[in-house]
């Protein structure tokens, strides 16, 4: 397997980008390997290269939890999981690692750090002329939370709070301007169950946008549903969805834009909490894909875009991104894919007519990072 790492002399570790790696079961070993193999390349040409710093712990998927079959351990593995990821993205941020690529892991898990870490999920699609800039609220809401056992009954608290909207709506509109740097934006839509929450939502949405002197629109999930059917979206759409919404409502949008099915995609979450601020998470939106393991036919394309998203944002690697899209655009016009794109090649077959044909952008740039992600 190739490493992404160069030999150093004295003093040049320092300069290395690091990027931090977590790694599921299923099909999380093969997917990072991949995620190493194209970043590897991608960044070779680099004074310094790069520097992968990886988890200790192989994490669980749910399926791997489900072997167990005794609910009392699931929740304790669970709780593992999740503290173990939690003080790993920690450490991490704390040394000035500024991304990193995970993959696959339990939900339950991830939704219990991204609850601790504030963290949202980014994705912006779009579409002949138009876009719309998602941002998935993760910190709050049904998906967090915490469960009480009972025989027969599970009983599940979580929270929303004033504080933690108030962030999420925040970061967004500076996304939304970092995305759209001429600051044309046409319409701001909120999409939650607010009608559950004896009109508190309401009222921080309301007081929030006084505040800022600005429109936003609060809607339950099926009047934004309805308004996507019957009208469609303006030409620029910043659209903050609790998860309720957003995790089932992401591939449909996807469909709707024309964008790629969600195989073969990957997003961005950044953590809002002040001790992992500049920190970004990659993920490939394809799950563990247990059934998959070890046979090497899991589709490797989501983690290739992760890869250079990467060396492009935080490596210095300015139109990784571009030339890795001409080399995928490559494969598919000589129908080189795996099985469930229809084709009938390996995981390591496609990754290695990628590289084949992948020419790797040569001059070093500084990172983006800061610039797309901003001060949280």
């Amino acid at each position: 397997m190739n490493r992404p790492q160069l030999p150093a002399q004295a003093g040049e570790l320092a300069e290395r980008p690091v990027i931090g790696l977590a790694v599921g079961r299923g099909t999380g070993p093969e997917v990072a390997d991949v995620f190493e193999r194209v970043l590897g390349t991608l960044t070779a040409g680099r004074s310094h290269g790069v520097t992968i710093e990886r988890s200790p712990r192989l994490y669980h998927s749910y399926v791997s939890l489900r072997t167990e079959r005794d609910v009392a351990r699931i929740k304790a593995l669970t709780a593992e999981d999740a503290d173990h990821y939690e003080r790993f993205c920690r450490e991490q941020a704390a040394r000035g690692t500024r991304a990193v690529f995970r993959t696959a892991v339990n939900a339950q898990s991830l939704y219990l750090v991204r609850q601790r870490l504030r963290a949202v999920k980014v994705d912006l699609l779009t579409d002949a002329g138009r876009s719309l800039l998602l941002v998935r609220d993760q910190a709050q809401g049904f998906y967090t939370g915490t469960n009480r056992h009972a025989p027969g009954e599970v009983t599940r608290t979580m929270t929303f709070s004033r504080e933690i909207t108030e962030a999420v709506v925040t970061y967004a509109l500076r996304r939304a301007r970092q995305e759209w740097p001429d600051g044309r934006l046409d319409r701001i839509v909120l999409a939650y169950k607010f009608h559950l929450l004896d009109g508190a939502l309401d009222a921080w949405v309301t007081e929030l946008a006084a505040r800022l002197g600005i429109r936003i629109d609060l809607f339950q999930p099926d009047t934004v549903n309805r308004n996507l059917i019957a009208h469609g979206l303006p030409a620029r759409t910043l659209v903050v969805a609790g998860n309720e919404w957003a995790d089932i409502m992401h591939v449909v949008l996807l469909d709707r834009f024309g964008s790629d099915r969600q195989e073969n995609r990957c997003t961005e979450n950044v953590f809002l909490d002040p001790g992992t601020r500049g920190l970004v998470e990659y993920q490939t939106v394809h799950g563990s894909a247990d059934d998959l393991a070890g046979q090497d036919r899991v589709n490797p394309v989501a983690t290739i875009r992760a890869a250079a998203l990467v060396a492009e944002r935080h490596a210095g690697r300015p139109g990784a991104v571009r030339a890795t899209e001409r080399a995928l655009r490559a494969l598919e016009e000589r129908s080189v894919r795996t099985p469930d794109l229809g084709g009938r090649h390996s995981t390591t077959a496609v990754v290695d007519a990628l590289l084949d044909v992948l020419d790797a952008p040569e001059a070093d740039g500084p990172p983006k990072d800061a610039a797309l992600v901003g001060e949280a």
